[in-house]
């Protein structure tokens, strides 16, 4: 199977000779669906770079008693991994040494690009007061996964809302922002993908609901000391002071 995708870089601009984190990558697969934040860090033990995937921070510990962080997403198969992961390392060398911060993998012309196969789970939730009624993964050509999609109850009806994290902008109200860290680009696919993940929230809930973890996430800020780097990374990101609403189909309850 060959993945068709879009990685390019963003190069940190700094004096500061002690920043590990050397450049941000976004991957864009077949024109359609978004992945931001990726990280580009030098190991400060033997300096050599490696990728790190967005994370969040979730609401369990490790045995050191610290918060322990979970990728928001990431390539689910061993092969799919080491091809994106030297890409991007690739990517990045041309765009520090040659200036050239994009590359193209499968098909080059952009009109030709069909949009990638998806995948949706879907995990009903039932929490009194909570308007969160799901919560589930996405899967982009069985190949890479996007964890912590929810399903939420709104006043006009249920929406999707995607990864996202916590930015140092406020709105009109004084509430803070929250920018998605992978979401859809293409309108048509947006629809598609909000109209399957509603299908698999109205197929899975009838057959069983589970109850959140204690102090569950669900909204995701994105890992703190790293935010203020992140903000400037992707400004085309939908924010989270409009809903991004999938196509109506609430489903009646039998």
């Amino acid at each position: 199977m060959i993945m068709n995708y879009m990685i390019k870089i963003n190069v940190v601009k700094t004096t500061n000779e002690e920043t590990k984190v050397k450049a941000f990558a976004n991957v864009v697969f077949g024109n359609s669906f978004k992945v931001t934040n990726i990280s580009i860090i030098e190991n400060s033990k033997n300096g050599e770079l490696f990728v790190s995937m967005p994370r969040y921070r979730s609401s369990e510990l490790g045995e050191d008693g610290q918060p322990v962080y979970k990728d928001v997403c990431n390539p689910i198969t061993k092969e799919f991994r080491e091809e994106l992961y030297t890409n991007i390392l690739a990517t990045y060398e041309k765009a520090v040494n040659d200036h050239v911060a994009v590359m193209t993998v499968g098909e080059k012309e952009r009109d030709k690009v069909a949009e990638p196969k998806h995948s949706v789970r879907m995990h009903p939730l039932d929490k009194e007061g909570s308007n969160v009624k799901a919560v589930g993964q996405i899967y982009i050509e069985d190949s890479f996964i996007i964890n912590n999609i929810n399903v939420i109850e709104g006043k006009k009806g249920l929406f999707v809302t995607m990864p996202s994290y916590k930015t140092k902008k406020v709105d009109e109200e004084g509430k803070a922002i929250y920018q998605d860290i992978c979401y859809p680009v293409t309108k048509d696919f947006r629809d598609k993908l909000f109209a399957s993940i509603l299908d698999g929230y109205a197929a899975e809930r009838d057959k069983t609901v589970i109850e959140p973890e204690k102090n569950q996430e669900t909204e995701l800020p994105f890992k703190g000391k790293e935010e203020s780097k992140e903000e400037t990374m992707d400004e085309d990101a939908p924010d989270k002071t409009q809903e991004q609403k999938a196509p109506a189909k609430k489903s009646k309850k039998k």
